[in-house]
């Protein structure tokens, strides 16, 4: 038997979900990968079912007033970067320098090379300004295209494609530095 809320547009969703858990849990089902790997790839996995469980109670709460003038996916990608920047401000007061020793260059055949990769490339992240953070990581990880960020960042295009550049060449110097071969 097929869900009755499967084939409903995002919009008849969020309008459903207001009172219907169901509806609720579709959209979560739908969103929570993406934001989970934005809120990962900000903060590191392990703050992101936090962030992840923070946005979708955010969206719970705003279900009643969300008017459908902005996709619904922009609408979290945007509460979950906020949620990250929150985190990662109440963070800042750890000096660089005690972050947790890196690990020797992986080995392809060592059990943990992806998620010390993973860890590596979340601290390199960290080290980015804000807005460069942001940018790389709506067009790496989310997979947004330049106009949809400059729409959901406010910047103009060129700003987004700046800051895309930017990220990217300190994301490389930053993870050479630490032992990771391209």
């Amino acid at each position: 038997m097929s869900d009755p809320f499967s084939h409903l547009s995002e919009l008849e969703l969020v309008r459903l979900a207001a009172h219907n858990e169901r509806a609720f849990e579709v959209l979560v089902k739908r969103h929570a990968p993406a934001v989970y790997r934005l809120a990962a790839s900000t903060v590191g996995s392990g703050a992101a079912d936090d962030i992840v469980q923070e946005v979708f109670m955010a969206l719970h709460r705003s279900l009643k007033t969300f008017r459908g003038e902005a996709q619904l996916s922009t609408w979290l990608h945007r509460v979950t970067l906020n949620a990250c920047a929150k985190l990662l401000s109440a963070r800042q007061n750890l000096a660089l320098e005690a972050a947790p020793e890196l690990a020797a260059p992986h080995n392809p055949a060592q059990a943990g090379e992806n998620a010390d990769l993973r860890e590596r490339l979340a601290a390199a992240l960290q080290t980015l300004p804000r807005e460069q953070r942001e940018a790389v990581t709506l067009r790496e990880i989310s997979g947004l295209d330049y106009a949809e960020i400059a729409e959901l960042t406010g910047a103009e295009l060129g700003t987004v494609k700046s800051r895309i550049n930017r990220g990217r060449a300190a994301l490389r110097e930053w993870l050479q530095r630490a032992g990771v071969k391209p």
